[in-house]
């Protein structure tokens, strides 16, 4: 019998940021789309053309129809995801990228709180300290920052609220990850909040001009791609590990909203962050992650 590959915990840190660094690029896509047709239309044909992406992954993966567990899962995480990107992209379109991702920061401690009441993921008391940490990190965006107006503290309580559905988001990644493969995983996500966004479409959905599909196939591209990473990465790698790749986003937060938006990182901003980050780190810190064989579903 063939002996199946390792995989360290390195690599599949890698192609985390990876994933994560595609799915940055794809904020700056979805914010600009926001802004010129709405956060429904927007999600609505991103997702939809990232669906037929996910079809030919999954179609080349050789997969069959998922069990019924699996597709339980499949559809908690699309349920989920659909209320969190919607809540997400809202937010972005009256906040600042960078401030946006930095309050985003809290949902991989609490994936590690989830983790450990959901999979069994040990949780000791640095979680406890970092969460705290991490909250007065927080403190000091929203409150250094100010309100900036209604719509700015609106989109903060959005993003917010994103992040706490986020970090079921992550724990739902690691349990379909787990049981199914890369292909899979962004076939159906796409898939399924396709069809959540699809209820409304009667009422709020139109048809896009031309000079905007572009951008919509390739933030769709974008979002597949990370899909595709971040399913491989999480069925190798323990869910609060792997969380901490999220803060490789606000260097590509920081640097596309300054370039494409003109928007100015604050030292409030900074400062929260860099609290929000170290607190998680010491949170999430590992000193006995083996490496894991690699899933022969995995391409």
């Amino acid at each position: 019998m063939t002996a199946r590959p390792i995989v360290t915990p390195a690599l599949a840190f890698a192609v985390a940021a990876l994933g994560i660094g595609l799915f940055s690029v794809m904020d700056a896509f979805m914010k600009s789309l926001v802004l010129a047709i709405g956060v429904y239309n927007g999600l609505f044909w991103r997702t939809a053309v990232s669906t037929g992406l996910g079809a030919l992954l999954w179609r080349r993966s050789g997969a069959g129809w998922p069990a019924g567990p699996t597709l339980r899962v499949h559809l908690a995480r699309g349920g989920v995801t659909a209320a969190m990107a919607l809540l997400f992209f809202w937010g972005l379109a009256r906040v600042p990228m960078a401030r946006a991702i930095t309050l985003s920061y809290i949902a991989p401690l609490l994936a590690l709180l989830l983790g450990a009441v959901l999979l069994g993921e040990r949780v000791g008391a640095r979680v406890v300290l970092g969460s705290v940490a991490a909250l007065g990190g927080v403190l000091v965006v929203l409150l250094g920052n100010g309100t900036q107006g209604d719509a700015s503290a609106q989109g903060a309580a959005a993003i917010l609220a994103s992040a706490l559905l986020y970090a079921v988001n992550l724990v739902l990644a690691r349990m379909q990850a787990q049981a199914a493969g890369p292909g899979e995983i962004a076939f159906f996500q796409s898939g399924i909040v396709t069809l959540v966004l699809l209820a409304a479409a009667p009422w709020l959905a139109i048809v896009p001009e031309a000079a905007l599909w572009p951008r919509i196939v390739v933030a769709a591209c974008l979002a597949t791609g990370s899909l595709a990473l971040l399913g491989w990465a999480y069925a190798h790698g323990d869910t609060g590990f792997l969380a901490t790749t999220e803060y490789t986003s606000f260097l590509y937060a920081a640097v596309l909203g300054w370039l494409v938006f003109g928007e100015r990182v604050t030292p409030w901003t900074l400062a929260g962050a860099a609290i929000i980050v170290a607190a998680c780190l010491v949170a999430a810190r590992r000193r006995d992650i083996a490496a894991t064989p690699a899933l022969e579903a995995a391409p």
